[in-house]
């Protein structure tokens, strides 16, 4: 009887260890296609929002705005990445720059509770409500990249020195110009700012228009469209086609004389690119305008190496990666991450613990904001292909590095 009992004993126990190895070994799908598709992965091991999780133990839901601009692609594979990497899996999102699909997304992410929430708004006041419902089931969220408005739902916002940006680039037109010696001359400049409901897009104008502030008070920079506040010059979604009709209506009103166009101050590369199209289908000029930029897309990088882009200001998202998965790291064993992290994390570049800066309505925002750097047609070699994040393509243009 005892030997019958300790074979079926034996029997049961392979069984459960047989189950269990299947179940461990199970990878992640992916479904593709369209921006509302999500990288499923296996089942959650443990509690959502559990301040105990053990390092790469949890999943983490990672909510970003549309794959139609290129960035939002390398953020999404980064991070997705880094987090893999650390153990930990991934349930990733992008929501086609719909509001309504990112509220659906982020409702789905908490459904399947996973332990932590990385969200790129598309909107950054339409998300107080789920994030609400995050919250009241102990899922910490950070805000990446864009602030997270009128909720106090968000711990911590992980993003670039967003006004740093906008100084980047006006700082590029004085130098360029010679604006400090320019003496009676005088040029003018257009400007095309970004979506008004990202929170960064003011933070890039006012940084930009802050430092050039002296300049167009003394009429060294001329805007002869007269179009200057933010409401005038925003451009929703960042949108590549409105920059474009905007510039177009711009340059057939105050150009069409043949008027010289010397700058225009971009506040990214998507509307940056816009603009270039309507300078080259538009404008009677003889030059090449000044155009500024960010993020560093493919598109533009050929306009820089070609001539048709002064300059674009480049965020390493993938260190901005790298911060977000340590910050994650040390909210899920329970700790509150303050500067220290940035010491104990190691990190070869730069970054700022800042608690002053990031107002949401609710509270300051304890943020983590790297810094960027400035590319231009003779540093972009050393900025990107050296450091990786490009290679250099058969036809000579910047292709960015597969992760």
């Amino acid at each position: 009887m005892r030997k019958k009992f300790l074979s079926v004993f034996l029997s049961v126990a392979m069984a459960v260890t047989l189950l269990a190895g299947c179940s461990s070994s199970s990878g992640s799908k992916t479904s593709s296609g369209s921006d509302t598709s999500k990288t499923k992965t296996s089942e959650t091991t443990s509690k959502a929002g559990s301040s105990t999780t053990a390092k790469g133990s949890g999943t983490i839901g990672i909510a970003m705005p549309t794959k139609s601009l290129e960035r939002w692609n390398r953020d999404g594979s980064y991070l997705e990445e880094q987090f893999k990497k650390a153990g930990y899996k991934v349930e990733l999102t992008y929501s086609d720059n719909n509001s309504d699909q990112q509220v659906n997304d982020i409702q789905n992410l908490i459904a399947d509770k996973v332990n932590l929430l990385v969200v790129a708004a598309i909107d950054g006041d339409t998300l107080s409500t789920v994030l609400a419902d995050a919250k009241g089931q102990n899922i910490p969220v950070i805000a990446y990249d864009r602030l997270i408005m009128n909720t106090d739902a968000v711990s911590y916002y992980v993003s670039f020195d967003n006004y740093s940006v906008g100084k980047l680039q006006a700082q590029y037109i004085i130098d360029t110009l010679k604006l400090d010696s320019a003496g009676s001359k005088t040029y003018n400049m257009e400007i095309t700012a970004g979506d008004p409901a990202d929170n960064n897009a003011k933070f890039f104008y006012n940084g930009a228009m802050d430092t050039l502030k002296k300049y167009v008070d003394k009429g060294t920079i001329k805007i002869p469209s007269g179009q200057t506040k933010f409401e005038d010059v925003a451009t929703a979604q960042w949108d590549t086609s409105k920059a474009m009709d905007r510039m177009q209506n711009i340059l057939a009103s105050y150009y069409a004389n043949g008027s010289q166009l010397d700058v225009c101050l971009c506040s990214n590369d998507s509307t940056a690119l816009g603009v270039e199209q309507a300078v080259a289908s538009d404008y009677a000029g003889k030059n090449v305008p000044l155009v500024t930029g960010q993020d560093g897309d493919e598109a533009n990088l050929k306009n820089i190496i070609d001539g048709k882009q002064a300059m674009t200001v480049y965020k390493a998202v993938a260190n901005e990666a790298v911060v977000t998965l340590n910050l994650a790291e040390s909210m899920l064993k329970g700790n509150k991450p303050d500067k220290g992290l940035i010491s104990d994390s190691g990190w070869s570049f730069k970054c700022n613990y800042d608690t002053t800066s990031y107002n949401n309505g609710k509270a300051i925002i304890p943020s983590y904001l790297l810094t960027p750097d400035v590319v231009t047609k003779d540093n972009y070699k050393e900025k990107l292909v050296d450091t990786k994040y490009y290679t250099v393509g058969s036809d000579g243009y910047l292709k960015a590095a597969t992760n």
